[in-house]
């Protein structure tokens, strides 16, 4: 008795498959879906605020904001300024489903936390991802955050956890708010999930773009006042400061 059906055509060979770039159609060896050139063109991120990873002209220096207002978490990791074509493909991925562009973004994202990792950043105990309201929820119909924390989880080897953070409330949106009407906005927003396994724990909340960092130090509060050792943020990209120049 034979179990396997007699073939004779070529057979597939899915290591040695050519991925297709997802900016540019092209073909490419490369274990992303995106060619050499596309991602040496994206907006990577270079001189930072030493803490919230805001674009400055200088490296190894610390934001006024952060000097005047330390944020509760301890350090934004993220490898983009929030510019084309990154922007256009987080926007895809949040708002038209479009999830191979939010797959790629977090696996370039991992790839860079795995470089940090060897050269000076702590590994957290577990991948947090930063909350949606339940009416967006939803609408959408599913979290980007918690998508890219999932993908983490899987490179990274960190365990994710969806159930340690909620939103409580349903806050207008962020966009085109300023940094204190965010904080305004975001009050009483969020709640620990009774018996969250929290304290003594180094934590990383996960999002797809930081602005002004409001939502991310909310969360971070919360978690340090529960009893969290350390609270990192790492997302896709890092939005300059308005005004500043590309």
């Amino acid at each position: 008795m034979h179990c396997q059906p007699k073939y004779q055509g070529p057979v597939y060979i899915w290591l040695k498959n050519k991925q297709i770039c997802l900016l540019c159609d092209e073909s490419t060896d490369t274990p992303q879906p995106i060619c050499t050139a596309c991602e040496t063109e994206l907006p990577w991120l270079g001189e930072q605020c030493q803490i919230c990873a805001l674009p400055l002209p200088m490296a190894g220096l610390t934001c006024g904001e952060c000097l005047k207002r330390p944020p509760a978490f301890a350090r934004v990791v993220t490898p983009w300024r929030y510019g084309f074509p990154v922007d256009s493909l987080v926007s895809r991925f949040k708002h038209n489903g479009k999830w191979p562009f939010g797959r790629l973004l977090a696996e370039l994202l991992a790839q860079s936390l795995l470089h940090r990792f060897i050269e000076d950043l702590p590994r957290p105990d577990a991948l947090l991802p930063v909350p949606l309201a339940s009416q967006r929820l939803r609408q959408r119909g599913y979290n980007q955050a918690a998508m890219l924390a999932h993908w983490l989880s899987e490179i990274l080897h960190i365990p994710w956890d969806e159930s340690v953070l909620q939103r409580i409330q349903d806050t207008p949106p962020q966009q085109g708010l300023d940094a204190q009407a965010r904080q305004r906005n975001l009050r009483h927003a969020f709640a620990l999930t009774p018996g969250a396994p929290v304290a003594g724990r180094h934590l990383a909340l996960v999002d797809d773009v930081l602005t002004t960092g409001a939502t991310a130090h909310a969360l971070a509060r919360l978690l340090l006042r529960a009893g969290a050792r350390r609270v990192d943020v790492y997302c896709l990209a890092r939005t300059p400061k308005p005004g500043a120049p590309d």
